[in-house]
């Protein structure tokens, strides 16, 4: 039993009808390896950017932007405008800003505080009553 593979059984319940038996998968723990290795090989083939501090705030600052009714793509439908949902990400960002200080390289606290005050402008603008 020592040089014996062992595996495991994934059973399909969402399709058995009546009497019929259910498909059945065995996969063995070599074949999963493998699959997982090949799949890992393919990740590497389209690199993808690290993320950093810098491309995380840029993620939530355009998030943001996009619930204020900015169309970051031309051509994509404009998204319904949310300013309590926008004000919470920029209400994120300032506490990010504040559990951060002191921590942060110059660059990405510019980045920060550059991306702070657009997303400020910008929700005053929306949010006042015109």
């Amino acid at each position: 039993m020592a040089g014996e593979e062992q595996g495991f059984v994934i059973r399909d319940k969402r399709g058995s009808v009546g009497g019929e038996a259910a498909p059945t998968t065995t996969f063995s723990t070599k074949e999963t390896i493998a699959s997982a290795a090949a799949s890992t090989e393919s990740s590497h083939a389209a690199p993808v950017p690290p993320v950093t501090f810098s491309s995380f705030v840029i993620s939530l600052g355009s998030s943001s932007l996009m619930l204020m009714g900015e169309q970051l793509d031309p051509q994509q439908a404009p998204m319904p405008v949310n300013l309590p949902q926008a004000k919470e990400i920029i209400d994120l960002l300032s506490v990010l800003d504040d559990k951060t200080k002191g921590n942060l390289t110059s660059d990405e606290q510019t980045v920060l505080r550059d991306m702070l005050y657009a997303l400020r402008m910008k929700y005053v603008t929306l949010a006042s009553p015109k």
